[in-house]
């Protein structure tokens, strides 16, 4: 027998999954059917290449058997097994990625006092076994490798230690043997060995199972507990919404019920069935970068892959589910559904119908959209540059932040039916900060008309109005880009009328400013937008925003450095004295000071960093001597 350590944050992890679960206690039993049939499916799909692995007559079951006796409950499977490396890696290894971050979150949730948000981790985060320790003082779990003729048996207390030896089994599968605690109904812990309390849990949780579960009866006989029908194959007006709820959880092992449930039938050109859920919450590695998705996918009863990506674009990434079709081959590889129209029809059919859920939610249940959105609306985003075949529908499901509400985000179809008389695009303005963007000084020439301003304060915002150039014949226009027109025709010609003839009057001062920014800035020139502030930075249409720029210097992307416009407001009382000031001596080094001043001072207001902080301060203080 050989003996190993689990590692540091397993056993705190184990600690904290036996003495911190105060309720749902039962759901581990739920967690090893779902294991054993997992384990069914895999057999069934390698069994598709060897013959050898599930012969003729193979008879796949899950059996569970009680001894009230000894007070131990077995879970046996007939599945594909695990070797001597397999149960080391999969059952010494607590949640292969992301440890820390699950101890972490359980430990909050535990000081919360949130028990029902303990429980959801355990399925966010894949350590459904380790549930079992709930319910079990001591785990025994004997597994043979189809095709293998060694089996070994894996021992754990859950104190920090498991052993590994070998052991004897007549046949491939796996029998997990868990020595009971005593029954606590108190603390939610029911006895099973109680046949009414495994059946209950049964019935509750996995009679949707499509493998025969099965418990021994006293009489050493064998009754089915489960009704194996595939939920996905029966009417949706037969299931009720609780049934879906289990199967969800069943599938995903979250705790939540799902936010929304989505079936999908079609018998032509071909047949398939989907059955998809949207989850009520965020899953934990929604960002991650090495996500693996996708929905699972049945030829004839037969699952064939756990995460299918080809049937479901990244941006609805976070929708789970399941796809059967008896007209796809078996024989199926990655590489194949890619090429496959068939497949491609049904990703396109899953988008159109997601999709059109919703916007009947956006439409119908307002309030409930808002939360859908609050959870998924970042990664809905990502369709609009990402994905052709949702990009059109998802502009009417985009929502943003908006100037007209401080609390409810805005549609582009509700901004549009708000536009003032004569305003001809959507405006908007990209940044990290709402609370930063609403001081901007970018928006006083059009806050001072009414008009409605969009904040886009999500990185991948910068991303979407690149793709998102106009909606309803409506142009996107960034307020702090190109040149400000507003008004009528007549109040934009003598808008620009005005703004020359000072440009010309002050032509001189303006070419002495620019002089000593020649490295950051290519022109300096007045201003249509500003009405209070001093000073602004603006892009050419085709620039990139401050903002943009940084995030592709964080990711190590080459950003093409452009030079800005420096923008003065031409009423603002320092222009006047500075134009004193040239009048006197075009030579007096105090312009250039101030050039540089006022250039880290439309820096600050957009929140870039300044190029030089200490040469900024030092001025400041210079001016702050001679004021006095």
């Amino acid at each position: 027998m050989e003996t190993f350590e689990f590692k540091s944050e397993a056993r705190q992890l184990l600690d904290l999954m036996i003495h911190s679960l105060y309720s749902h206690k039962e759901i581990f039993l739920r967690e090893l059917i779902s294991n054993a049939s997992d384990a069914l499916d895999k057999l069934r799909f390698e069994a598709l290449t060897d013959k050898n692995l599930a012969p003729a007559g193979f008879d796949p079951e899950i059996l569970l058997a009680a001894d009230e006796g000894r007070r131990t409950l077995t879970v046996s499977d007939n599945g594909i097994g695990m070797d001597r490396e397999e149960l080391i890696k999969n059952l010494g290894t607590i949640a292969h990625s992301g440890t820390k971050e699950f101890a972490a979150k359980v430990k909050q949730a535990r000081e919360a006092s949130s028990e029902d948000r303990v429980a959801e981790l355990i399925g966010q985060f894949g350590v459904g076994f380790y549930s079992a320790f709930m319910a079990a003082s001591e785990i025994t779990v004997v597994s043979r490798r189809a095709g293998h003729d060694e089996a070994w048996r894996w021992i754990s207390a859950g104190d920090g230690q498991f052993s590994i030896e070998p052991a004897d089994r007549d046949a491939p599968g796996t029998t997990i043997e868990l020595k009971l605690r005593p029954a606590d109904p108190d603390n939610e812990l029911g006895d099973f060995t109680d046949a009414w309390t495994i059946e209950r849990v049964v019935k509750k949780y996995s009679d949707f199972v499509t493998y025969p579960v099965r418990l021994k009866e006293k009489d050493g006989g064998w009754r089915q507990l489960n009704s194996m029908k595939a939920i996905w194959m029966r009417p949706q007006s037969e299931v009720k919404p609780e049934e879906y709820a289990e199967f969800y959880k069943h599938i995903t092992h979250d705790w939540d019920a799902p936010f929304e449930t989505i079936t999908i039938r079609a018998e032509s050109p071909f047949e398939y069935r989907a059955l998809l859920f949207v989850p009520s919450k965020p899953p934990f590695d929604l960002y991650w970068r090495d996500l693996k998705w996708g929905l699972q996918l049945y030829v004839n009863k037969v699952r064939i892959m756990d995460q299918c990506d080809e049937l479901l674009p990244s941006f609805l990434r976070f929708v789970r589910g399941v796809v059967e079709s008896p007209d796809l081959s078996l024989n199926v590889s990655r590489e194949i559904l890619q090429q496959d129209a068939r497949v491609r029809q049904i990703r396109k059919r899953i988008v159109k119908k997601v999709l059109e859920t919703f916007e009947k939610i956006q439409k119908d249940e307002p309030a409930r959209y808002a939360t859908l959105w609050e959870s998924f609306g970042k990664v809905l985003k990502e369709g609009v540059a990402g994905d052709p075949d949702g990009s059109d529908k998802l502009r009417d499901l985009l929502w943003f932040a908006s100037s007209n509400d401080s609390a409810q985000p805005t549609s582009l179809k509700d901004y549009v039916g708000r536009m003032k008389d004569g305003q001809e695009a959507i405006y908007y303005i990209t940044g990290e900060d709402r609370a930063a963007l609403e001081k901007s000084p970018h928006l006083e020439a059009f806050f001072a008309k009414g008009y409605e301003v969009l904040y886009m304060t999500d990185p991948v915002d910068e991303i979407v109005v690149g793709h998102l150039t106009d909606y309803d014949g409506k142009k996107l226009q960034s307020v702090g880009k190109g040149t400000v027109e507003l008004g009528t025709e007549e109040e934009k010609k003598q808008a620009e009328e005005a703004r020359t003839e000072k440009q010309r009057a002050h032509a001189s001062l303006l070419e002495t400013l620019q002089k000593p920014l020649d490295e950051w800035v290519k022109e300096v020139r007045l201003s249509t937008r500003l009405k209070t502030s001093a000073v602004c930075l603006v892009g050419e249409e085709s620039d990139l925003s401050p903002r943009l720029e940084r995030m592709l210097r964080e990711a190590n992307h080459a950003a093409p450095k452009a030079k800005r416009i420096l923008e003065l407001n031409p009423e603002h009382p320092v222009l006047a004295k500075m134009q004193a000031l040239h009048d006197s001596s075009a030579d007096d080094p105090r312009l250039a000071d101030y050039a540089r001043l006022l250039h880290g001072q439309a820096l600050l207001a957009e929140g870039t960093a300044l190029p030089d902080p200490v040469d900024f301060a030092r001025l400041v203080a210079d001016l702050m001597v001679r004021a006095d």
